[in-house]
């Protein structure tokens, strides 16, 4: 069974802005790589088809594919780094509460595709969280 990952996405409150940002902050070629605290003690699970997905304000809009996990370095040094695959894929906006650093998330309970960014018209995850939050959707 595939394990995921989901992690709350801070500093950004939308897709857009998570994008922007990589576009910003990256150079041509430079992997897309997550760095934690922690490694993963199902590492091994999440890089059979794993995906981390993101939080934005509460709901979760994009996954990416978990390529590799790699810890670096020793004692209070130690950090795990997660490549993702710079493909990020929109999803059922879904509710999630908040929580602090990140958790797993089993094929069962991740939201569905809703396609490659860009490649389809969404409800836009404004009126997606509002209706989410007044019980329409």
């Amino acid at each position: 069974m595939v394990l995921n990952m989901i992690k709350l996405c801070v500093g950004c409150d939308t897709v857009d802005e998570l994008i922007a940002w990589r576009r910003a902050m990256s150079k041509p070629g430079e992997p897309w790589i997550l760095r934690t605290r922690q490694t993963p003690k199902r590492a091994a699970e999440l890089l059979e088809g794993g995906s981390l997905f993101r939080v934005y304000k509460g709901i979760i809009l994009s996954r990416q594919t978990i390529l590799a996990v790699n810890t670096h370095g020793t004692g209070p040094a130690r950090r795990c780094e997660i490549t993702l695959d710079e493909c990020l894929v929109l999803t059922l906006p879904t509710p999630r509460r908040a929580f602090q650093g990140w958790r797993y998330l089993t094929a069962n309970d991740a939201p569905l595709d809703l396609g490659e960014f860009g490649a389809v018209d969404v409800v836009p995850a404004e009126l997606a969280r509002r209706l989410r939050e007044v019980g329409a959707w």
